[in-house]
């Protein structure tokens, strides 16, 4: 439903000479899905008839959820997956931190209200917790800004 574009996990597509180059950034540098991805994107391109292809993963810069891009946030939304908030991560100075999880205001992407509770601070993976809208009473998970 969202792309690894939409995601911003695509950094970069280039040519090393002959090479098609694909550079990648996970979500989190422990990110389970990232041989999965690197697999996906090699044969898809190989598939596509590029002979070779390179992979690569840069760690540096980190990725941010800021790199979701709008339409991916929308795709997230329309699929029951509330998208981290945009510009949370953006600080020019001192990062102030706090012995407990800052308290978020989430609306549902079903129904749209803001009477939400997060259930579970881990959902189906690290990078997204669990919520439950009190006004419609579905779950959904939000995608943790990073």
């Amino acid at each position: 439903m969202v792309t690894i574009d939409d995601l911003g996990i695509l950094r970069d597509v280039s040519y090393d000479g002959a090479t098609l180059v694909v550079t990648i950034t996970p979500t989190y540098s422990g990110c389970p899905a990232i041989g999965a991805i690197r697999a996906d994107i090699d044969a898809a391109l190989r598939g596509a008839g590029f002979d070779d292809v390179d992979v690569r993963t840069a760690l540096h810069p980190a990725w941010t959820t800021d790199w979701v891009s709008a339409e991916g946030r929308r795709k997230l939304h329309e699929h029951g997956i509330s998208p981290p908030t945009h510009g949370a991560t953006a600080t020019t100075g001192p990062v102030p931190l706090t012995l407990s999880l800052p308290t978020r205001l989430l609306t549902c992407p079903r129904c749209g209200s803001s009477d939400t509770r997060e259930t579970s601070h881990f959902g189906s993976t690290a990078c997204k917790s669990l919520h439950r809208c009190r006004s419609c009473g579905e779950p959904f998970e939000h995608v943790k800004e990073l």
